[in-house]
């Protein structure tokens, strides 16, 4: 028999709050190899991540890949990591801290982050948020392009620990932000600023996180709602369409994902031209290994040694104003229409002693 978390706290009378869970992809504890391993069993044994048959996998990822990518990924890791630990971590803290100060005027929510690999965990996350007596649970992923793969992980994460709950709480999930206009005016307004601070305006690569071609041809939307996010930031800063392109990172294996690379593009560039560029990476909520590793500094130093002239990557928006405000403004928008209710002190203690003349304990 199944054993369902309880309402140990709960008591007749208090108000249902309104929760908002945050979720971000995660990050290791450390920036060694036995914790990246960790990380990476957890993250790559996911099957909306690897879609693959469960037994070929395994073998796969136990008998070879988690025996040498550890290492490396730990070198890449130990490149950007902080006194104060991995900055995708320090970030999503301040994000959600942020949020949660931006919404207590006009929603009055519960906020918390939980990450789908690693700590905080969704389900520590959603105890977290539990035990102070939410009824009403908004879901964000901060992933602004919808994939199977981030997003839908994140719904079956979230879903398959409210299973255990015994008062399951009224659930709304944002699926996708890639059209939202605050979120592509402040990815605008983070290039202009960048612009503004540097030497000139430069070719503008848009490089978003891949997933495999297969993906997109099963039905994923990712693709699409990626090339839209950067047209319209495009058409927010009045650029030609000579003047910027889209491209795709992180690719891994011998499968064909999603193109044009960027490391390849960025070849292409530093031959051809442009020769000058500005790297933005919109589809990464804030900054993280594949940001500030892999585009900052590993493809900089690519471009730039096969013949580029200048290359400047604008960090992710993080937890600055124009992002708090945009996330705040889209979860005060998915909170409408949800009935409140308002009790004086007088009617919260009659319901409470109604309730315990009904044979409640509390």
């Amino acid at each position: 028999m199944p054993d369902y978390l309880g309402e140990s706290s709960f008591q007749h009378g208090s108000a249902g709050r309104l929760g908002v869970l945050l979720v971000n992809l995660g990050t290791p504890d450390g920036a060694d190899p036995a914790s990246v391993r960790r990380f990476l069993a957890e993250f790559l044994w996911d099957p909306r991540v690897v879609e693959a048959p469960r037994w070929s996998w395994w073998l796969a990822l136990h008998g070879v890949i988690l025996r040498i990518r550890p290492s490396k990924s730990a070198h890449a890791y130990q490149q950007i990591w902080t006194p104060q630990g991995s900055p995708l971590l320090l970030y999503s803290t301040a994000l959600t801290n942020r949020i949660a100060e931006a919404l207590q005027p006009r929603l009055d929510a519960l906020v918390a982050l939980g990450m789908s690999y690693g700590s905080p965990s969704i389900p520590s996350a959603l105890e977290q948020l539990r035990r102070q007596g939410v009824r009403r649970l908004i879901v964000l992923p901060l992933y602004p392009q919808y994939s199977g793969s981030t997003t839908a992980s994140v719904f079956d994460r979230v879903t398959r620990h409210l299973q255990r709950w015994r008062w399951v709480p009224e659930l709304r999930f944002i699926g996708s932000y890639h059209e939202d206009a605050a979120y592509l005016d402040a990815v605008a307004s983070s290039i202009e600023e960048h612009w503004r601070t540097s030497a000139s305006q430069r070719y503008l690569l848009f490089s978003f996180h891949g997933v495999p071609r297969r993906y997109l041809l099963a039905g994923d939307p990712y693709h699409c709602q990626c090339q839209k996010t950067a047209r319209l930031v495009a058409q927010r800063l009045a650029l030609d369409d000579k003047d910027w392109s889209v491209s795709f990172q992180s690719q891994v294996g011998r499968e064909e994902w999603l193109r044009p690379y960027t490391d390849e593009r960025l070849l292409e560039f530093a031959r051809t031209g442009p020769r000058r560029l500005t790297v933005v990476c919109p589809g990464f909520a804030t900054d993280c290994l594949e940001t500030l590793e892999e585009i900052a500094l590993r493809n900089r130093q690519l471009f730039l040694e096969a013949g580029g002239e200048a290359y400047d990557y604008v960090p992710a928006l993080n937890a600055g104003d124009t992002h708090v405000t945009a996330l705040a403004n889209l979860i005060s928008r998915h909170a409408q229409g949800w009935p409140t209710s308002e009790l004086s002190p007088e009617e919260a203690e009659a319901t409470r002693q109604r309730a315990l003349r009904s044979g409640a304990t509390r």
